[in-house]
């Protein structure tokens, strides 16, 4: 990706007048090394340097995409310059500018707070005097270099201010390039429904540099369904199991979600929780009543969202399966760069109803 987008931006003719050839492959070194150069550091305790390129490493990654995205296109459509020679450098040219201002755009929109999304879903089986409880998805918080203690705090007096009766989140809490960001999770202690807050693991929670995170997790207050359920009342079933991309990944097989059910009340409400939207048949089988997942994010980066429906076609919003709806939060935060484009992050305020109310 460095290579095409600084060999074509060398062909742009104020670039090649005015910036030295050895300066542009200078800074394409830099960029492309300083994400990794980043973790090198912090390895070695310098600990603010580390922090600095780390959020310059990662937010140059959503860049370098829109500037890849935009002289791609421009490339196809001139047949890389065969068609109007003449002036391809300088279209090309055009194409960098849309490029920044794409980014510009992605930057503004990954800094503004999370939009909350409304729902409603009938849940069989749920008691007719839990008719009205409101559970509140939040996924995808990726704290660490650039959403910190300040930034989850807000989005904790966020969550409050829906007054929930359970809170979810549906895992990749931490970012997981560094232990210290357990330390962030202090705040998760503020947050506070009658029915408890409830978490289950993400890819994030078991990188390499993160083994601890479920266990830190627990330990400010969560409760994280390790392939298991919970009775939050007399009625209501909330199940959830640890991340499938991790477990594949680790060539770990069985069937989870049927173990994560097992042995729950016959008839009862079932809400059930997964990191990655994935069998989502298999959840609707097995007589769930709801499924919530994260992971998505949408894609974050449009277009990139058209790459990543190709493994995940349970993308982002209300989809349903066999009469089981699930609810896929676009993310609460940003991996990575802090850049969406065309999407906001996304808190889910989702309101539980009895089938038996309606009739009354």
């Amino acid at each position: 990706m460095h290579v095409y987008v600084f060999w074509r931006a060398r062909s742009v003719p104020v670039i090649s007048r005015h910036v030295s050839r050895y300066l542009l492959a200078a800074v394409a070194c830099f960029l492309w090394a300083s994400y990794i150069l980043a973790h090198i550091l912090d390895h070695f305790r310098m600990g603010v340097l580390a922090r600095i390129l780390e959020v310059i490493g990662a937010n140059w990654i959503g860049i370098l995409f829109l500037l890849l995205v935009a002289l791609l296109a421009v490339d196809l459509v001139t047949l890389f310059g065969w068609l109007w020679p003449r002036f391809a450098p300088a279209i090309r040219g055009w194409a960098l500018l849309a490029g920044v201002l794409l980014s510009v755009i992605a930057l503004v929109q990954g800094h503004r707070e999370p939009v909350v999304a409304n729902y409603e879903v009938r849940l069989a089986g749920l008691p007719v005097e839990m008719d009205g409880t409101v559970l509140v998805l939040v996924s995808d918080l990726h704290l660490g270099a650039q959403l910190g203690k300040d930034w989850l705090e807000a989005r904790i007096q966020q969550v409050q201010a829906e007054h929930p009766d359970i809170v979810v989140l549906a895992g990749d809490i931490a970012e997981g390039d560094n232990p210290s960001e357990s330390k962030l999770l202090s705040s998760l202690r503020t947050l506070r429904a009658p029915l408890g807050v409830w978490g289950v693991t993400g890819n994030h929670e078991f990188d390499e540099e993160n083994k601890s995170s479920p266990s830190v997790l627990e330990d400010n207050g969560v409760h994280v369904l390790h392939d298991r359920w919970a009775e939050l009342r007399p009625g209501l079933i909330l199940a959830g199991i640890d991340d499938l991309t991790s477990r594949r990944r680790r060539n770990q097989t069985g069937n989870f979600i049927l173990k994560a059910l097992e042995g729950r009340p016959a008839g009862a409400a079932t809400i059930f929780v997964s990191h990655t939207p994935w069998d989502v048949e298999t959840v609707a089988h097995s007589g769930a009543g709801l499924m919530l997942s994260g992971h998505t994010h949408e894609g974050q980066i449009w277009p990139f969202r058209y790459l990543v429906h190709f493994t995940h076609p349970f993308l982002a919003g209300r989809y349903e399966v066999n009469g089981m709806p699930i609810i896929v939060c676009r993310g609460t935060g940003t991996w990575g760069p802090r850049m969406r484009l065309w999407s906001r992050g996304e808190i889910a305020r989702i309101i539980l109803r009895s089938q038996q109310a309606r009739h009354q």
